[in-house]
C-alpha cells in the first residue's frame, strides 16, 4: 500500500445518507431569530426555501437518506478520489503524509454540486420552477446553473462584479449550461439600486449579490433561493465528501491527525470536516482548521454575534462569527472566501473549541498553489490554495518537530478559470491585501442593536 497514490471507491460504496452534525453538538445552537430578537419559524422561511429544505434546515436527526434521483447524478463524478501528495512531501522533505480529497473532478469543477444538485432536486419535487441565487468566484453559480439544466429548472445568477470582471470564462460556462448570470449590485432589484447609487463603482460582496437574489425570489412567481453555502442544509449536503474521505483512510488503514480546509461560508470546510469533528466529540484526537484570507478574516476577527446574512437585512438573524452585514472585502482574487459571515454551524464549533482558525495572506496562498500545481499537477482554485498553504505550513511544522503526521486537506476545486489570479500573481501585480481596521469597525458596529446570542451553557 505505501506506493498507493489514489484511494478510490465503487459507487457502490458511496454514501447513502448525510450526515447532521446537529445531533451530536455539545451544546444546542442558537436559533435563528428576528430582529425582535424571537426564534423564527419554517413559515418565516416559507417564500425564500421549499419546506422539504427548510424541514433539512431544523432537523436534529443525524442521518438524512440521499434520494435516488440525487444519488444517480452524483455518480457522474463520485466517488471522488483520495490521493496522496507524495511529490509535494518530498519537495517539503516533509515527514508528514499529506492527503487530498479532490473535488475538482466534479462537472462544474470543485465541491459546489454535491448541494446544487440537491437543492434543484427539492424545489423540482416542491413545485418552483426558477431558482436564484448569487455566487462570488462564479463556482457556485456554475455549479447551480448545471444542476437546474439537469433537472428542468430556470436559474437566475447574480455574480459579485469584481469576479464577474475577473473570471469571465465562469460567466460563460453558466451560459452554456443555461444560466443567466449578471454583475451584482445590478439595475434590476431595490437593493441593487440603492448600492449604486451610494457607490456607482462598487465591486460588489456576496452580501450584496444575496439581497438582489431574495428580492428577485420573494417577488418573482414560482420562483425560490439556492444558498451556496452557510445553511445548516446546504453543509450537510457536503457532507458526502468527509464520510468518502473516511472510509477511504479505513481503506488503507490510515486515519488523519489533522484535517484542512478553506473556509469563506463553510461548506466545503464542513463538508470535510463534521463527520471528523463527529469522531473528535466522541474522544478521537484529531485537529481541524479552517483556513480563511487575512482580507476577509471571519472566524480569527469577527465577534460571534446574530447578523443578518445580507446588507439589506433581508435574511434572519443568523448566530455567526461575523465582520458586520455592511463589510465589503478587498478585491481579492479568493472570491468564493468574501463573505462577512461564517456558516452558524462552523461558528458553533468554533465555540465549542473543536476547531481552529487561521487567516493566511494572499501571496502565501498563490505561492502554495504554484507548488502543487508543481509538483502534483493539478491547478488549485485560488479559494482551494488557502487549505493548501495551511497544509505547508503543518508539513513544515512536522518537519521541525521531526514527526510524523498524517495531513487530510479537502482540495476543493481547480483553478482552470481563474488564471488570471496566476497572470497576476507571476506578473508581480497581486500583494497582501491589509484590513482596512477603520472599515471592519465600522462594519461591526452595523450589528449594534440587534439581538445578541446566549452564552453556551
Amino acid at each position: 500500500m505505501s506506493d498507493q497514490v489514489k484511494v478510490v471507491l465503487q459507487e457502490s460504496e458511496m454514501p447513502r445518507q448525510w450526515y447532521n452534525i446537529a445531533a451530536d453538538l455539545p451544546h444546542p445552537m442558537p436559533p435563528p431569530v428576528g430582529k425582535d430578537g424571537k426564534p423564527i419559524g419554517p413559515e418565516d422561511l416559507a417564500p425564500v426555501f421549499p419546506m422539504n429544505l427548510i424541514e433539512q434546515e431544523v432537523s436534529t436527526k443525524r442521518w438524512i437518506d440521499i434520494p435516488e434521483p440525487v444519488l444517480e447524478i452524483l455518480k457522474l463524478w463520485r466517488p471522488s478520489p483520495l490521493y496522496r501528495a507524495k511529490r509535494l512531501e518530498q519537495a517539503l522533505k516533509t515527514p508528514a503524509k499529506i492527503y487530498y480529497k479532490n473535488e475538482g473532478v466534479s462537472p462544474a469543477g470543485s465541491h459546489k454540486p454535491n448541494t446544487a444538485i440537491a437543492q434543484a432536486y427539492y424545489n423540482k419535487e416542491f413545485g418552483i420552477k426558477r431558482l436564484t441565487t448569487e455566487t462570488g468566484a462564479g463556482q457556485w453559480g456554475c455549479a447551480l446553473s448545471m444542476s437546474c439544466k439537469l433537472m428542468g429548472l430556470e436559474c437566475k445568477v447574480y455574480m459579485v462584479r469584481i469576479s464577474f470582471d475577473q473570471k469571465p470564462f465562469r460567466k460563460m460556462m453558466m451560459r452554456v449550461w443555461g444560466g443567466d448570470c449578471i454583475a451584482s449590485p445590478s439595475n434590476t432589484t431595490n437593493a441593487g439600486r440603492s448600492i449604486l447609487q451610494q457607490d456607482p463603482n462598487c465591486t460588489g460582496s456576496l452580501a450584496i449579490a444575496i439581497s438582489e437574489a431574495i428580492e428577485d425570489a420573494v417577488t418573482s412567481k414560482d420562483t425560490r433561493y439556492a444558498l451556496g453555502s452557510v445553511l445548516n442544509h446546504v453543509l450537510m449536503h457536503q457532507t458526502i465528501i468527509g464520510l468518502e474521505a473516511k472510509k477511504q483512510f479505513e481503506k488503507i488503514g490510515v486515519y488523519p491527525d489533522v484535517v484542512i480546509g478553506c473556509a469563506g461560508g463553510g461548506s466545503n470546510f464542513a463538508g470535510i470536516s463534521f463527520p471528523f469533528i463527529c469522531d473528535k466529540i466522541h474522544g478521537k484526537n484529531v485537529r481541524i482548521v479552517a483556513v480563511e484570507p487575512e482580507g476577509c478574516p471571519t472566524l480569527t476577527k469577527g465577534p460571534f454575534a446574530y447578523d443578518s446574512g445580507d446588507v439589506a437585512m433581508m435574511t434572519p438573524l443568523l448566530p455567526m462569527y461575523s465582520l458586520g452585514h455592511t463589510f465589503i472585502p478587498e478585491p481579492i482574487h479568493a472570491g468564493g472566501l468574501r463573505y462577512h459571515g461564517m456558516a452558524p454551524l462552523v461558528s458553533h464549533v468554533q465555540r465549542e473549541g473543536l476547531i481552529e482558525a487561521a487567516a493566511l495572506p494572499q501571496l502565501e496562498c498563490y505561492k502554495a498553489a504554484v507548488l502543487f500545481a508543481q509538483t502534483e499537477g493539478f491547478v488549485p482554485a485560488p479559494e482551494t490554495s488557502h487549505a493548501i498553504a495551511m497544509t505547508i505550513r503543518e508539513a513544515e511544522k512536522a518537519k521541525q518537530e521531526g514527526k510524523e503526521r498524517v495531513i487530510c486537506m479537502n482540495w476543493s476545486g481547480h483553478g482552470l478559470m481563474d488564471l488570471a489570479g496566476y497572470e497576476a500573481f507571476f506578473d508581480g501585480k497581486l500583494k497582501d491585501v491589509a484590513l482596512d481596521e477603520k472599515a471592519l469597525q465600522k462594519s461591526i458596529d452595523s450589528m449594534k442593536g440587534l439581538p445578541v446570542p446566549p452564552p453556551l451553557a
